[in-house]
């Protein structure tokens, strides 16, 4: 059954009498039906619900710093020991002021640490995800419709980008990129990082979205509705943005929910790897790097921002899936 054939309650066969009089039979968008996929999906509600406690410990961070008492660069060195500067107490000096512990040698407070990462790991994935979904629906959206040499050029430098290795190209952009602006002595403001950041990630990451709407595109453009509007004489602009683009909304939002947990990865390992956010900023791969060396005597240090990732990239891999689900008419969920 088709979506516009769908209807509130029951469904009905073809060949099913009428409903009772004083029955009211409402038919149902795409939208709609949709959304009761999901909100029948136990596993959508409960990731959807993790997903936005995360954006709102992000947007809220310093109102909770202010609740909580202390800022993510306050060290209290007091609570450390001087022969090792492993913190005092239990499990990494866990207690009521400090609910995850501190952070050896330097004193910082886990929990406000790990509060501030979320906000700087999602600022870099969704602005990353935003441009590159914008780069890839404009260049996959002309080069499906105009097609010709159009299509030839987009897809050849598609399938350049796609040659790059990622790592290689970030491990030799960022400093080169920091030289040119920065000297070698320095100190490179975050702002520039995270711009910069953003930049190598929209640099590959809009090659998938462009290939994913390039053969919607193409599967669409010769349709009815397509083919009624360009004998009407609609302009180019109409037809890509107020005929095609709103049939594509559905692969490209299930598209930007999955690359939103990528981004987060790829910015955690590149921190990790000394190229992308640095110490003293907050960020789940400067905190994974430094507690290597203390994750023997302090196992808990490692523990709550390898939790915390894996976590947040969990919740947003399954509520993607889930809306794949809602958003496909075909789906028996």
């Amino acid at each position: 059954m088709s979506l516009s054939s769908e209807i509130a309650g029951p469904e009905l066969a073809p060949d099913a009498p009428p409903p009772p009089k004083g029955v009211d039979v409402a038919g149902r968008s795409p939208g709609q039906l949709a959304w009761v996929r999901l909100r029948r999906d136990r596993v959508a509600m409960i990731s959807g619900g993790a997903l936005v406690l995360f954006l709102l410990i992000a947007i809220l961070a310093p109102l909770i710093e202010l609740a909580y008492g202390i800022g993510p660069y306050d060290q209290f060195q007091e609570k450390l020991r001087r022969s090792d500067g492993m913190p005092l107490g239990y499990a990494g000096g866990i207690s009521g002021e400090h609910w995850f512990g501190l952070e050896p040698g330097s004193g910082r407070d886990i929990f406000i640490r790990l509060v501030y990462g979320i906000r700087t790991s999602l600022l870099i994935a969704i602005m990353a995800a935003l441009l590159t979904s914008l780069l890839g629906i404009t260049l996959g959206i002309l080069a499906g419709y105009l097609g010709g040499w159009v299509d030839s050029v987009v897809s050849w430098i598609t399938d350049f980008a796609l040659a790059l290795p990622f790592l290689i190209f970030a491990l030799a952009v960022m400093p080169t990129v920091e030289l040119r602006f920065y000297g070698p002595r320095d100190e490179v403001p975050t702002w520039f990082r995270v711009v910069v950041l953003i930049a190598i990630f929209a640099a590959f990451g809009w090659t998938g979205m462009a290939r994913l709407v390039r053969g919607q595109v193409i599967s669409l453009r010769e349709r009815e509705f397509v083919e009624a509007a360009r004998a009407s004489g609609a302009g180019l602009g109409h037809m890509l943005f107020r005929q095609l683009l709103p049939n594509l909304w559905a692969p490209i939002l299930v598209s930007f929910s999955l690359a939103v947990p990528a981004y987060v990865t790829g910015e955690a390992a590149l921190s990790f790897l000394n190229i992308g956010i640095r110490d003293p900023t907050p960020d789940f791969g400067v905190m994974i790097f430094r507690s290597i060396d203390w994750l023997q005597g302090d196992p808990a240090y490692v523990f709550f921002p390898g939790i915390t990732i894996f976590a947040l990239v969990l919740a947003f891999n399954l509520f993607g899936d889930a809306l794949r689900d809602a958003l496909d008419p075909k789906s028996s969920r």
